[in-house]
Order: C-alpha cells, then sequence, then structure tokens
C-alpha cells in the first residue's frame, strides 16, 4: 500500500512537472489553428494565407489555415469562442465577421465580449466592376444608365452586410439611384456571373477583381479608397464622382476572449514582422493598403468601423436571411 501511494505521489509530481515545463515554453510551441470563417479562393483567404505563412517562418511553428464557412462567416466565428484561450486557436476574418451580427435577430456572438483583438493587418480598398459589354466605361456613365432604364441594372451582392453590399448601399444612396441587388454565396460565383454576362457589375475587394481586369473580362470603373490606387493610377476614385464617398473591406486577426496579454502582444508583434517583410510589396501591389499597429489601435478602429456600419444597416434596413 506504501509503495502504491508513493507511485500515486511520484506521478502526480510528474504530471505536474511536465505541465510546468509545457507552460514555461514559450508562444508557441506547438502548431496553431487559424479559422477563416470563408470559402478557399476569395480575398480573406489569400492574405490570410500569406500572413500565416509568414508566422510560420518567423515562429518555427506551422500557423494552420481551416476554412469553415457557412452562415455568412458566424459559422467559424464561434468556433473559435468555445476554442481554450491560449493561442492555438485564431480567427482571421474581414470586417464582415463584425458586421454581420449587427443584421441578426439571435447573433451567436457578441464581438466586442467573446473575442480579443489581436491586429489589424490590411484594408481593401473596394472596386466597382462591370461586365465587359456594360454600356458604359466610367462611373458617370453606369449611374447615368442606372437613371435611364430604373430597376434594369443589377449588381452581385456576395455577403449580407460585407463591405461591398454596405459600399453598394452607399452608392444607391449617393448616387440617387435604384438597382436590383442579386444575392450570391461567395465571391466567386458573383465573379463567373458577371464574366459570363449574367449580371451587370459587383463591388468587392479590389484583389478580387484585379486580375479579371488586366486580362480584359471586365471593367473596373472606380475604385473607393480616398485616392487612387498604385496599381491602377488611371482608374478614378468614386470621390471624383461623388464628394466623400469612401468605403474599405479590412482584415484582422481575433483570438477567444481572455487571450493572455503577453500572447495577444506576442501575435501582434509577429504580424508586424509580417507585415514590416516582402508581403507588404505584396499585398500593396495588390490594391491592399497594410495597416500594422497596436493592440489598442486595432480595438479603436474596430469600435469606430462598426458605429459607421450600423449607421447604414439601420438606413438600408439589412437584415440577414
Amino acid at each position: 500500500m506504501k509503495t502504491r501511494s508513493w507511485l500515486k505521489v511520484f506521478c502526480a509530481g510528474l504530471l505536474w512537472a511536465l505541465a510546468s515545463a509545457a507552460l514555461a515554453q514559450p508562444y508557441p510551441n506547438r502548431a496553431v489553428r487559424v479559422i477563416i470563417p470563408f470559402p478557399p479562393g476569395g480575398t480573406l483567404d489569400v492574405v490570410g494565407r500569406m500572413l500565416a505563412q509568414k508566422l510560420a517562418e518567423q515562429t518555427g511553428q506551422a500557423f494552420v489555415i481551416e476554412n469553415r464557412a457557412g452562415g455568412n462567416g458566424t459559422i467559424g466565428a464561434s468556433a473559435v469562442t468555445a476554442a481554450a484561450a491560449d493561442g492555438y486557436t485564431l480567427l482571421f476574418s474581414a470586417s464582415t465577421f463584425t458586421t454581420t451580427p449587427m443584421t441578426m435577430q439571435a447573433p451567436p456572438y457578441d464581438v466586442l465580449k467573446d473575442f480579443t483583438p489581436v491586429a489589424l493587418v490590411a484594408k481593401a480598398p473596394l472596386s466597382i466592376a462591370v461586365r465587359k459589354e456594360f454600356p458604359a466605361s466610367d462611373l458617370k456613365g453606369v449611374i447615368a444608365y442606372a437613371k435611364a432604364h430604373p430597376g434594369e441594372l443589377s449588381f452581385a451582392r456576395a455577403a449580407t452586410a460585407a463591405a461591398g453590399h454596405l459600399a453598394t448601399e452607399q452608392l444607391k444612396r449617393a448616387a440617387g439611384i435604384e438597382f436590383l441587388v442579386v444575392p450570391y454565396k461567395g465571391t466567386a460565383p458573383a465573379f463567373q456571373d458577371i464574366l459570363g454576362g449574367r449580371i451587370d457589375g459587383f463591388i468587392d475587394p479590389i484583389l478580387g477583381a484585379l486580375n479579371y481586369h488586366k486580362a480584359g473580362q471586365l471593367r473596373i470603373v472606380a475604385v473607393t479608397s480616398s485616392a487612387r490606387v498604385a496599381g491602377l493610377p488611371d482608374v478614378p476614385t468614386v470621390a471624383e464622382t461623388i464628394p466623400g464617398f469612401e468605403a474599405y473591406s479590412w482584415y484582422g486577426l481575433w483570438g477567444p476572449a481572455k487571450l493572455p496579454v503577453e500572447i495577444a502582444r506576442k501575435l501582434n508583434e509577429e504580424t508586424a514582422r509580417a507585415l514590416a517583410s516582402d508581403m507588404r510589396d505584396k499585398l500593396e501591389a495588390q490594391g491592399l493598403i497594410v495597416t500594422p499597429g497596436s493592440i489598442e489601435d486595432f480595438v479603436r478602429f474596430q469600435r469606430d468601423d462598426m458605429a459607421q456600419a450600423q449607421k447604414v444597416i439601420v438606413e438600408a434596413k439589412i437584415r440577414n436571411e
């Protein structure tokens, strides 16, 4: 009996020592799962995979992307709320993550209470793209066409309350026009229909339309940033036609609520390192605006952006189907 008791004490001590040693190891000391709550192939996925690769190179540990689509991004985000707050399950998402709950009667999570903001990665100006056969070559022409043919113009909507959807509603009100907004399940099918001529236009982050524009498969008539985009110097801003118009999507990194401060700051610092590397050049070449900053900067930015989005959602009476 004494031997058994001694063994129990020894085993308990050994387990405690092993656990303490594991906790003492610097973060990360094993693979990190990064959930992207939309399908592969979109702008969000492209940027997320770039970041994951850089974080893996810098830390020596794998950052494994897991695409968990559904519920307009809420399924993947909800999975993060259920994960341990140890830094080994993270969320990489777009501004849609913060706006979708505003359109739901019973949102599955509270953006401000159930997550820990880690880093703002990039802002993405949006492009207003039209099918290549569209009978107008600039934004003024698109607006004139909509006024001359009320109800005939059709624009895609990739996700409810996504930046492109909000910008579409903003454009309708700012330009004083009405047109049909057609829902799609993601950007890929929306682009397929605009390339096939089955829909007239689409407002989405520039990265999605850029290669199609360069290949002459569609036409970008305007960008929603305050200044022209370096990669598209001949494409005017919306503000050149509608003064004051500005809209962006943006991408960030979050952890579950109560993520330890030291882990959040480590991730923020590693993200800043990644954005100071050749990743910056790659993102900027595709029209994105790189936005490294502190966690506190991200918290302020997120709150301000959510307040602006809430105004558009209320005015346009946007509801999640």
